[in-house]
């Protein structure tokens, strides 16, 4: 039987959270402008649970499927070789049966909730499991950008619980701040770790374009992402937390990413980088909730 640390660690405990945050600002969101909210509460009940409930077994069942086909790749590089199947403590079908079940158990709830809902899930572990894992990952030096599409569709997939406007402008807006913000993240990853990915012979922009270009892309997403951030207002009514929280962090975010391309510092920048996506996810709802509670 799988202990539960060794089911975390298969199931990437740590990004599924993320996901679970990323939908949850959506859901949130689309709550404060969605006139399909009131249908959806009368219909069912604590649709929200329903929401982290279902997207939960499917964003684990997807992590615990891409590791029960990747596990050759990953007893290669240092930082994965530690992985239950790797180390032998579950075969590769144990996992891709759990991962198989939770995904289907997942689909079968969120569907639940709204078809929209399912299928975006569904193509999430499609783009993830199957276009990048197998393909784009494997061949692709710039695999991180398709690759990014499901990563940024857990905000989506909240959304559309409340709301089946998921091209509205501020579902878009949080789609491509997530979106945005996984280059520079994933990027700086491949430089901190850049011989493990030699050692597995992935083509990540440092092993193929060298630091100086990698680290001119970084910079070309990070300032998409940190521009997108700071016109925010054209999306919403954004006051309060945009002038005392969200220009500052753009400010220390873009000054910590020139100290790491001078130095190579990876820690300071990344950890700022982390930070700065869960506030510019989260700025809009409370600014909204601020709005709405002076108006």
């Amino acid at each position: 039987m799988i202990k539960v640390k060794d089911y975390f660690k298969l199931t990437k405990s740590g990004i599924v959270f993320f996901a679970l945050v990323s939908a949850s600002a959506g859901y949130t969101l689309a709550s404060w402008t969605s006139v399909e909210t009131h249908a959806l509460f009368s219909s069912i009940r604590f649709p929200f649970f329903w929401l982290i409930g279902g997207l939960y077994l499917v964003v684990s069942g997807s992590f615990a499927l891409n590791q029960a086909y990747e596990w050759r790749l990953d007893s290669l590089m240092n930082r994965t070789k530690k992985r239950p199947v790797p180390c032998g403590k579950l075969t590769a079908f144990q996992a891709f049966s759990l991962g198989m079940v939770e995904i289907i158990s997942g689909l079968f709830i969120l569907l639940a909730l709204k078809p929209l809902t399912a299928g975006l899930a569904l193509l999430a572990v499609l783009l993830y499991n199957f276009f990048y894992t197998i393909f784009w990952k494997k061949k692709w030096v710039f695999a991180a950008v398709p690759g990014a599409l499901p990563g940024a569709l857990p905000v989506m997939i909240g959304y559309s619980v409340l709301s089946s406007s998921i091209f509205s402008m501020e579902c878009l807006y949080l789609f491509f701040i997530l979106f945005l913000w996984q280059m520079p993240h994933f990027w700086s990853l491949a430089l901190y770790y850049k011989k493990d990915y030699q050692l597995a012979a992935i083509p990540v922009p440092p092993l193929r374009l060298g630091l100086n270009k990698t680290l001119y892309y970084m910079g070309f997403y990070l300032l998409s992402y940190l521009g997108l951030a700071l016109i925010s207002p054209l999306f919403f009514k954004m006051n309060v937390v945009y002038v005392f929280l969200l220009i500052p962090f753009c400010i220390k975010v873009f000054w910590e990413f020139m100290k790491f391309s001078k130095r190579l510092i990876w820690k300071p920048f990344f950890l700022w980088l982390n930070f700065s996506v869960l506030l510019f996810l989260w700025a809009p709802v409370f600014d909204l909730w601020i709005y709405s509670i002076i108006r």
